[in-house]
């Protein structure tokens, strides 16, 4: 079967999977290895197991279920069959359950999951470790990073987790996953930071952290902790051939979370910075007609009427080599920069305009949910 990408969230059945997947570390001599703590993770997970908690969610959407991404060249008999099998699908929707998991950020109940988890969700409730259980509220979500804030109501402070650098983080470090897979609550994997930046095209701004620590359905929205304890990814995708992982998960980086969790908890929304223009990569054989070894920046396919681009003078076929000072190595280098720059902040753009470089002073906007 081709293998497809899955969000590790579903709705749960009545029976279990009776096997789950599980993984193997190598032994590698002591010369080469890695930072795991002394006497193993008891400690680390003991302090910071309390902040991590259940999600149940009850609604109607097909987002209460399983996140299917398919890819395009999938035959379309077998596409057919999967978009059959996904519940909530069509107009003969049913209600439908789903589990899923979160962390504590904040000693008032903020609390960090995965938009999928609780899109559409009517009711939602969180369940801590030590037990108790509370009604949840929806803050905010931004289904462009796959990200949700959630708030309790307790009459006591909750215990809390503190976010890391995923810009520190280094292919090869030791990182600890916790969370709810297949309703199974407080499991703990282990394994290592298999790459960083993966674009998985899941959305435009693919920056993923990918690990090899299992990852299963109900991990969704569960923390990607550092040999610290400090939260480096919030789980979210794996690459997956029958739902269960094969040792390929993803996990949003926690500087792009603790961006888009200020932002939700100002006002439950996001605020992206918008420039107006239709990119596509350069191709192989212009970057060798114009000396470049190998295809950089964006080259602008079209330009929106009335937008950022249009006022600052951009125009088809121009091609954006850096934005505010960074290079544009490929696309989703200007999605993000764009994105990450405030409303009616100017940002200087450096073009390839008919063969040569010029600069242009774009007062950059605000992105709507029609422009994402």
């Amino acid at each position: 079967m081709t293998p497809f990408f899955k969000s590790p969230h579903r709705a749960m059945p009545l029976v279990l999977a009776a096997a789950l997947a599980t993984t193997s570390l190598v032994a590698i001599t002591p010369t080469t290895a890695l930072a795991v703590p002394a006497g193993g993770y008891a400690d680390l997970v003991e302090t910071i197991s309390p902040s991590v908690v259940f999600i149940e969610v009850s609604g109607t959407s097909a987002a209460a279920g399983p996140k299917v991404e398919m890819p395009e060249d999938m035959p379309e008999e077998l596409r057919r069959h999967f978009e059959h099998m996904m519940p909530g699908d069509g107009p003969q929707a049913q209600p439908v359950q789903g589990l899923g998991s979160g962390f504590i950020i904040s000693k008032d109940g903020q609390i960090v999951t995965n938009n999928h988890v609780v899109e559409g969700a009517d009711k939602v409730t969180v369940k801590l470790s030590d037990g108790r259980e509370f009604k949840a509220t929806v803050v905010g979500s931004d289904p462009m990073t796959d990200i949700a804030l959630l708030k309790i109501e307790a009459d006591v402070d909750l215990p809390t987790v503190t976010f890391g650098s995923s810009e520190d983080l280094r292919v090869g470090d030791e990182v600890v996953a916790m969370g709810n897979p297949f309703g199974l609550g407080g499991t703990v994997t282990t394994g290592i930071v298999s790459a960083k930046s993966r674009n998985i095209n899941s959305g435009p701004y693919d920056d993923f952290i990918q690990t090899d620590a299992a990852i299963n359905r109900g991990n969704s929205g569960g923390p990607l902790f550092n040999n610290a304890g400090e939260v480096v990814g919030v789980n979210t995708a794996i690459l997956s051939p029958g739902g269960g992982s094969v040792g390929i998960g993803f996990s949003v980086p926690s500087d792009m979370v603790q961006n888009i969790v200020a932002d939700l908890a100002d006002d439950g929304t996001i605020t992206r910075g918008w420039l107006g223009v239709q990119i596509r990569p350069m191709t192989q054989e212009v970057a060798e007609v114009l000396g470049y070894g190998t295809p950089k920046g964006a080259v602008i396919e079209a330009v929106g009427d009335d937008s950022p681009a249009k006022k600052a003078g951009l125009v088809k076929g121009d091609i954006i080599l850096s934005f505010n000072g960074m290079a544009i190595e490929e696309l989703r280098d200007l999605t993000r920069a764009v994105a990450d720059t405030d409303p009616d902040a100017t940002a200087d753009v450096v073009v390839l305009h008919k063969g040569q470089e010029m600069t242009r002073a774009v007062t950059i906007g605000t992105l709507k949910p029609a422009d994402a």
